[in-house]
């Protein structure tokens, strides 16, 4: 560490000290945070008497979820919670505060700063307990008290808001140990008084109570920022709770001074973590969406009581919002990373398709008809965000066709290959090598989705620690859709959030064409065998939605290589290497080359959709022990009707098979595919192709007079003799297009004859 970073560590485990000894002497830690004579008028997302039209908003568009605010407010009065992917937890007539239920662990009474809240044995998991002291229920209390004025749910508030302070006297035990849990209580604390605000709940001296609490929240959370232990969302979430409580409590001294750090914190985050291409630098989906909240909410907060937004910020809100929108065109984003279980409005939306629910918001915001069409209906969380005039601006806008899209994020290292109808993303190489926590060993795996549905996912996270914890399976790369080295991982764990040594993932190739996509990606992780290894990754995504996977493994000597295809939960063998969905027509196809001479085994593994939840999906596992190099090839077909047939997937045969590396042949009722993979700039003949490029892709339609032709990384095709591509030095990318020609390097192409 450097020096300031030195002297702020130094700094901040004095002042834990120093709380600690003050609380023995019974020292008031508000008593000098309570008085200002420059109270400021309260600018939230809505004023009291906007409350009521809020609510009819939401029985009007919303009444199934109007109807889920008033089931789970019964829920919470009953002491009953639905935690993450655990439901119905019972905490009994008293609710213990330090207890994790799930495990029947509570967390010791000590100074915050000595509970070990990663160590199972001492506090169970903190994750648990955590989400409950966030008091988003709290919320739930008060939005069903205003939607039915039943105070029973407003005396349950009380009773709770009472019996955590007892609990809880300050700086003891492990809800204040996390800076992070401290913001995030505090923002329910602010969404629960300006539901109850102007209601015969609220009353002055409720005002006074709320006011002392939220003063002492900010004073932790300046003091104990997680300016190095871990600057990432959870300084985010703080630096948001930091200026929530400086716009919004104007009475305390320390308010302005609290607005105007977290204001500054929040814009040089949007710098610092969020990548050029939009993307969160955590190597996550889940905590994209997660650090995407916090930046909306601290916008639209700063926008509803005049503080100025940098074009900058706005700049990159609408690129995390279009790359969460990439990423969904054809369903719910793919989940490489972990999946933290937690959200900043509605704890219980934390599932797959709720990651789309920023883009309603963002649809609004930006006047997006694209964001609206892939988020689909409008959110009660929008609602109360952006009022009545946002949902009137959300019916004005009409949401357009959008079609699925090729993109490459290369500064996250996360590429999508676009078909008719699918997306396939793969996790490659970022731009420059990050290494966060919350990364998975899953270095070229990837995932397809295919109008609206997953067919192949990531499997999620299940929990973080615990005894017979399975952090280290939900994060190995066996987990993956990827290739594994003699049972290994990708990379060996070093503790729950943190790895020995990191994967060097290199992106090698990324072509972007008109009727074809081509990513090539390789990865180190197993050069650290006493046999190295380096495994390389060929993904070809042809537009009319066929995929093709070539697996190479480079090294010397026998090994045992396994490539591992996680389907969806909802997907039923139908036929051999044919699925379908429940109920659903639409299937999926993944084929192995015939006589691939593989093991072929399918089994059942673990899949969490939430943190703490687990069910069991299909996996099909491909395998053998062979001298190095190797290779395997799958192509990937997403059905629009499971009636339909799949098709052969062959290897083609050579009379000059020697000068070729592979040729394979894809042959469906309407098309017929040719795949050529050579080495790039030297000649090779298969019949009927004859080229010098690395890679040579031929489409025959049923009917069609000629084929459409592709190459890479080469300079002519040559069909039966009969020169179709040429070019004048070696290209990238060139195209034969029912008759016209597309190039990545238009100067190199020259006049040549028309086909016959």
């Amino acid at each position: 560490m450097d020096r300031r970073e030195f002297v702020d560590r130094s700094r901040q485990e004095l002042a834990r000290r120093a709380d600690a000894t003050l609380s023995h002497l019974n020292y008031d830690f508000t008593r000098n945070l309570l008085s200002s004579s420059t109270a400021r008028p309260r600018a939230f997302f809505f004023k009291p008497e906007q409350v009521p039209v809020l609510l009819d908003l939401i029985w009007e568009r919303l009444p199934k979820q109007a109807e889920r605010v008033l089931s789970r407010a019964q829920k919470i009065c009953s002491h009953r919670f639905d935690l993450l992917g655990y439901a119905d937890l019972d905490y009994g007539d008293l609710i213990n505060w330090h207890l994790d239920v799930v495990h029947a662990k509570q967390a010791p009474l000590k100074a915050f700063y000595r509970v070990k809240y990663l160590d199972f044995a001492e506090v169970g998991d903190s994750k648990i307990t955590w989400e409950l002291n966030r008091h988003q229920h709290l919320v739930t209390l008060a939005k069903a008290y205003r939607l039915t004025g039943d105070d029973r749910y407003s005396a349950e508030i009380r009773s709770q808001w009472q019996g955590w302070h007892a609990a809880n006297p300050y700086p003891w035990g492990i809800n204040w140990a996390s800076s992070l849990e401290v913001g995030l209580r505090s923002l329910s604390w602010h969404w629960m008084y300006f539901l109850l605000e102007g209601t015969p709940a609220w009353h002055p001296e409720f005002h006074q109570e709320w006011l002392r609490a939220q003063a002492l929240n900010g004073r932790h959370l300046q003091r104990y920022l997680s300016t190095y232990f871990s600057p990432n969302t959870h300084l985010l979430g703080e630096a948001v709770a930091l200026f929530f409580l400086g716009t919004l409590c104007g009475e305390l001294p320390d308010a302005e001074s609290w607005k105007r750090q977290g204001w500054q914190i929040i814009l040089e985050e949007a710098r610092r973590q969020v990548n050029p291409d939009g993307l969160h630098f955590e190597q996550s989906t889940y905590y994209h969406v997660y650090a995407l909240d916090l930046f909306l909410h601290a916008a639209l907060l700063a926008s509803a009581s005049g503080q100025p937004i940098p074009a900058e910020l706005e700049h990159t809100l609408e690129r995390m919002l279009n790359a969460l929108f990439i990423l969904s065109v054809s369903g719910p984003p793919p989940r490489f990373g972990d999946d933290d279980g937690g959200r900043v409005f509605d704890p219980g939306r934390n599932r797959p398709e709720h990651l789309l629910d920023p883009l309603v918001t963002g649809a609004i915001l930006f006047g997006r008809a694209d964001f609206k069409r892939v988020a689909g209906d409008l959110s009660e969380e929008t609602i109360w965000l952006l009022g009545k005039a946002g949902v009137d601006e959300w019916d004005r806008i009409q949401a357009e066709s959008v079609a699925t899209r090729s993109a490459a994020f290369e500064d996250a290292g996360i590429y999508v290959l676009a078909g008719s109808s699918a997306q396939l993303a793969i996790k490659g190489g970022p731009a420059v090598p990050q290494s966060h926590g919350h990364e998975h060993a899953d270095a070229l795996s990837l995932c397809l989705q295919s109008a609206g549905r997953q067919l192949l996912i990531d499997p999620g996270t299940c929990e973080y620690v615990g005894e017979g914890s399975e952090r280290n399976r939900f994060r190995g790369t066996a987990m993956h859709n990827t290739l594994r080295v003699d049972g290994q991982d990708q990379m060996e764990p070093a503790g729950p959030f943190s790895w020995k040594r990191h994967v060097r993932v290199c992106t090698e190739q990324w072509i972007c064409g008109e009727s074809f996509d081509l990513f090539v990606g390789s990865h180190d992780g197993y050069e650290r065998l006493q046999r190295p290894a380096v495994h390389r990754r060929w993904v070809l995504g042809m537009r009319s939605g066929v995929f093709l996977v070539r697996d190479l493994v480079e090294g010397a000597g026998k090994h045992c290589l396994e490539v591992s295809w996680h389907l969806s939960q909802d997907l039923q063998l139908q036929q051999e290497h044919l699925f379908r969905f429940k109920n659903s027509s639409q299937g999926f196809a993944l084929l192995p080359l015939d006589g691939h001479g593989w093991s072929e085994e399918f089994h059942k593994d673990p899949w969490s959709p939430v943190y703490g939840q687990q069910g069991t999906t299909t996996v099909l596992n491909f395998g053998a022990v062979v001298s190095l190099p190797s290779e395997f090839v799958t192509l990937l077909v997403p059905l629009a009707e499971t009636s339909s047939a799949p098709g052969r997937f062959t290897v083609l045969q050579s009379r000059a098979a020697a000068s070729l590396a592979r040729a394979y042949r894809y042959q469906t009722k309407g098309c017929d595919y040719r795949f050529f993979f050579g080495r790039a700039n030297q000649a090779w003949n298969a019949d009927p192709v004859s080229s010098d490029a690395e890679l040579v892709g031929l489409t025959t339609r049923t009917g069609a007079a000629e084929s459409d032709v592709f190459l890479c990384n080469g300079t002519y095709v040559e069909i039966n003799g009969a020169r179709v591509l040429s070019a004048k030095r070696s290209v990238r990318r060139c195209e034969l297009l029912a008759g016209r020609v597309s190039c990545s390097d238009a100067e190199a192409i020259p006049s040549f004859p028309p086909r016959t």
